[in-house]
């Protein structure tokens, strides 16, 4: 009796629990007390949050395959996405936190591209991840906004 008890213990003991609870990890330099802002909002009034501090939330939606040095975020509730983007080499985000969630910090920035800036850009995109580029598909210049990271943290 004294074996079959010894051998719960070790098997309680040494196998994982099941659905156990994730941790939260740290990149960059850590969130501050800015307040959230929903992805969404953050879209419909860039010009309000250019070249300020924000934080969102939501899920990781894509990693950087290369460099670990972005995450596309996804909003839960409207699909909205925006990448956040940090320096290389200096924060890396895992490939495994695509589906997590995430908080994100940083400096909302708004680019403008020439037609030929936006078709190195997305031939470094598909460089990135294998994929095959078309650059007729790009048809004049682009503007977009990106969140320079500062800080982040994800339920790995």
């Amino acid at each position: 009796m004294r074996f079959v008890w010894a051998l719960v213990v070790v098997l309680v003991v040494c196998t994982p629990t099941i659905g156990m609870a994730k941790e939260y990890q740290d990149f960059g330099d850590g969130l501050t007390e800015v307040a959230e802002i929903r992805i969404g909002h953050l879209l419909s009034n860039p010009d309000e949050y250019v070249d300020k501090t924000v934080k969102v939330m939501g899920l990781v939606n894509d990693v950087c395959p290369m460099r670990g040095c972005w995450v596309e975020i996804i909003e839960k509730q409207t699909s909205e996405r925006i990448r956040v983007k940090v320096q290389d080499n200096v924060v890396i985000f895992p490939v495994e936190a695509v589906g997590q969630e995430i908080v994100a910090e940083g400096i909302l920035r708004h680019y403008e591209m020439s037609k030929d800036q936006a078709t190195r850009w997305f031939a470094h995109l598909a460089e990135e991840k294998n994929e095959v580029f078309d650059p007729s598909t790009v048809s004049g210049p682009m503007s977009f906004y990106q969140i320079e990271g500062l800080g982040a943290r994800i339920k790995l």
